[in-house]
């Protein structure tokens, strides 16, 4: 195996190990042994994000001229903030992947001073960005959406991963409008015991995820299991069957202050069955959450009657670009504010 040398005057320790940072695979069992690359078999273009360390780029593929994302990560950042081990994880984690609502990992390879992860390009963006422009979806779509995410999230949880932030941000839109899942640098990869058996709970030690959707138990520093991204899956059906998320508040502390008191409203104009699935998804306990006994149960609701599991991803989606369209060209006037508005309602109409 080919090591990364930790920068200059960077000495940092991972549980008590050197952080050794390689993307290279000696395993032949390995995804990503086979067809290694470098970074000149690629042109790059556009950014199409960008975080603390790392850098998501258009990569054309010389040789064939294929698009990707391009993830670029900075070295030195990740050794000075003590990221290696996330981003290892990241690696790791998607290369046990293989759905179609689930980013590919193709390749990673470094130079000097970055990793490269090639992943696949999801052109239409993020769903969040729908969302925010088009919610309420309606039912038919808040539908269609929910179940391919559940198909990717089961695939995910099949896998020995919990993915602990599961966001409308993560959930990826491809050329047909299908979901692809990203981001799995908050991920937990679960151990497996001298049965074979995995061990599917284990201490919350510091926070992951984005506050609008963490769940109470890791709040609370409890032993966090996959019930945790079933808790962020209700959520995510919540905000797109209502336009945002249920525990939307002015800092992190007020959001976690009603995620501990399960403090959101169902909007009237809500259907029966997505009420149900979201105030069954969104408990307090994990024990009583709805999946807890086995992901069927999430499957087997009513909300999700008629959906065609086998076929998910050859089926048409809802046209959101068309939806999208539409949308520009019959704007919804903004609320005005009332000075006799109470402070709710202010709140409300202010976070959209």
């Amino acid at each position: 195996m080919v090591s990364l040398p930790t920068p200059p005057n960077l000495s940092t320790q991972i549980n008590g190990c050197d952080p050794t940072l390689s993307t290279d695979v000696d395993d032949p069992s390995h995804p990503l042994h086979h067809h290694r690359r470098v970074v000149t078999d690629f042109d790059y273009g556009d950014i199409l994000g960008e975080g603390s360390y790392s850098t998501v780029l258009v990569g054309r593929d010389k040789r064939t001229g294929k698009h990707y994302a391009v993830k670029r990560l900075d070295k030195a950042h990740i050794v000075k903030n003590n990221k290696v081990k996330y981003v290892m994880i990241e690696r790791d984690a998607l290369s046990r992947m293989n759905h179609p609502g689930i980013v590919k990992l193709y390749w990673t390879f470094k130079d000097n001073r970055s990793l490269y992860f090639v992943l696949d390009l999801a052109k239409s963006g993020e769903l969040y960005t729908f969302i925010r422009r088009l919610a309420p979806f309606d039912l038919e779509t808040t539908r269609f959406y929910a179940a391919e995410i559940f198909s990717a999230m089961s695939h995910i949880h099949s896998k020995g991963v919990i993915h602990r932030d599961i966001k409308p941000e993560n959930i990826l839109l491809d050329d047909n409008f299908h979901i692809k899942i990203t981001d799995f640098g908050s991920a937990k990869i679960l151990v497996e015991k001298e049965d074979h058996s995995e061990e599917e709970h284990t201490a919350a030690r510091s926070f992951v995820g984005t506050a609008e959707y963490v769940s109470p138990e890791l709040l609370r520093s409890d032993p966090v299991s996959k019930e945790a991204d079933y808790w962020a899956f209700g959520c995510v059906i919540y905000q797109m069957l209502s336009g945002k998320s249920p525990f939307k508040a002015a800092t992190d502390y007020l959001i976690f202050q009603k995620i501990k008191n399960l403090d959101y409203v169902v909007p009237d104009d809500f259907p029966e069955t997505g009420k149900d699935i979201v105030q069954r998804l969104l408990t307090s306990e994990p024990e009583t959450r709805l999946g807890v006994t086995g992901m069927e149960a999430i499957r087997d609701h009513p909300f999700f009657e008629d959906v065609d599991w086998d076929h998910l991803f050859q089926a048409t989606p809802p046209n959101l670009r068309e939806k999208l369209e539409e949308a520009r060209q019959h704007p919804v006037t903004p609320p005005k504010f009332d000075l006799d508005n109470s402070e709710e309602e202010v709140e409300d109409m202010w976070f959209g």
